[in-house]
């Protein structure tokens, strides 16, 4: 797990992203209106397997929430991950 203070949003370049052990994990979104929509969710194999793209998720949804935004997961991970947390579903256009 990393902690959520370590994981940063580029509102700019449409990205939340984290550095692990000199490797950076991201998710990349853009938005349609007011709903995201998560595009692709990258995680080096050096550091996979540790949670992190699930963590990147996270910080994502949360994001969208505190924005009033709406999630489309286009990505299969996010989508998967969306299933799993029903806490989450909510946010789902």
């Amino acid at each position: 797990m990393v902690d959520p203070s370590l994981i940063r949003h580029d509102a700019a370049e449409h990205r939340f992203s984290v550095v692990v052990d000199g490797h950076v994990a991201e998710i990349d979104y853009h938005m349609s209106g007011d709903t995201m929509v998560i595009t692709h969710t990258g995680v080096p194999e050096a550091i996979g397997g540790r949670g992190i793209a699930g963590d990147l998720v996270r910080a994502a949804l949360d994001h969208a929430r505190a924005a009033g935004w709406k999630v489309e997961a286009q990505c299969g991970y996010s989508s998967a991950w969306i299933r799993k947390h029903p806490e989450y579903q909510d946010l789902l256009a």
